[in-house]
């Protein structure tokens, strides 16, 4: 209820000044042009045309795909067809996608609407799919058991927490524990349009198991992806509309200590890390107007950086492959495997690249 006031006091009075204009558009790099960054073999995923939002590359080279998402404010360009995860096998010299087949008796296909997934492979190899699921614009988690022969996904449970009221990723160290960002603090749409616009930084993150959930760090404009380091030590996590990856201390109590931060001249998406290397491949947004406001004949932008070395005291960042929307709009992802490169989008295509 404080909150809420003072949300309506911060309204009436920044409302008056129009040169918060100026920040708002700061904050989404509404100026912000695309030097090209091409890289020689480069192929668009053919069956993805509606969206590869988030995607998990276990280590034998089979990548996880949500496609589909339906995001308020948001291009979509089905937005009456469900979302649905998708299967793509690395090792193929020519790899295409195949839809998973979802299996359980309390799944709606029907308003599935996946946004950030996260596995999990316990000591007997199974393997777990969690997906952040927005049926009818509110949010769920679903956990899912891959089923490799029959190439499938058994859902197993939905989690709902009030904790977890918008929840955009997630980061799995369990089968059904995880660590979340919530990218709003408010659920209404018209609360959620101000936090937004008056970049108030009350989104947060969350850990989750199914004994207890807390809030494990906070203060966030726009949190957004998430991961950890392949040691399990380092939990990083993007800051969308403050241009920053933030670096955590994970301690034996699942708690977070604030380590460091890097700031970048794009919105930083979602965050992979090289399991070999520890580095970084992180899906950018150049300039986030054209996400927020889409207009096909200025298409959003495409960027992926990778950040090597990012615990040191100068850490390397490269632009690894850049593009103007011509070829890729929107990209919100980038992982590797063996010299193999997938970016995915918020709402279009994919790109397949050999590195």
């Amino acid at each position: 209820m404080a909150k809420l006031l003072v949300l309506t006091v911060l309204g009436i009075g920044l409302a008056l000044f129009r040169d918060h204009r100026s920040s708002y558009k700061t904050r989404f790099n509404a100026f912000r042009e695309v030097k090209p960054v091409e890289l020689p073999n480069c192929n668009l995923v053919k069956g993805i045309e509606r969206g590869s939002e988030d995607l998990e590359i276990l280590t034998n080279g089979l990548a996880f795909i949500s496609s589909g998402l339906k995001y308020p404010g948001i291009k979509s360009f089905e937005p009456d067809k469900p979302g649905t995860i998708l299967l793509m096998d690395l090792n193929e010299k020519h790899p295409t996608v195949l839809e998973l087949e979802i299996t359980g008796s309390n799944f709606d296909l029907a308003s599935f609407n996946p946004h950030g997934i996260s596995t999990f492979t316990d000591e007997d190899n199974v393997v777990y799919l969690l997906v952040v699921n927005h049926p009818d614009f509110k949010t769920t988690v679903e956990l899912f058991k891959f089923q490799e022969e029959e190439k499938s996904l058994l859902h197993l449970k939905t989690i709902r927490h009030k904790l977890l009221p918008n929840v955009n990723d997630i980061v799995a160290v369990g089968p059904e524990h995880f660590y979340a960002t919530n990218d709003h603090y408010f659920v209404h749409p018209y609360l959620r349009s101000w936090e937004l616009y008056l970049g108030l930084s009350w989104s947060y993150v969350v850990y989750y198991t199914p004994n207890e959930t807390r809030v494990v760090a906070e203060g966030f404009d726009f949190a957004n992806g998430i991961s950890v380091s392949p040691d399990g030590k380092y939990v990083y996590i993007a800051e969308l509309l403050a241009h920053k990856i933030h670096v955590y201390e994970k301690h034996a109590n699942w708690t977070l200590t604030p380590l460091k931060s890097l700031d970048f001249d794009t919105l930083v998406d979602n965050i992979s890390v090289d399991p070999v290397t520890g580095d970084l491949w992180v899906g950018c947004h150049p300039n986030g107007m054209r996400i927020f406001y889409y207009d096909p004949e200025n298409p959003p932008a495409s960027e992926v950086l990778r950040i090597q070395n990012i615990l040191t005291e100068e850490p390397k960042v490269t632009v690894v492959y850049a593009d103007n929307g011509t070829v890729l709009q929107g990209s919100t992802v980038a992982s590797v495997y063996k010299g193999k490169l997938l970016v995915g989008t918020v709402f279009q295509k994919a790109l397949y690249c050999e590195l």
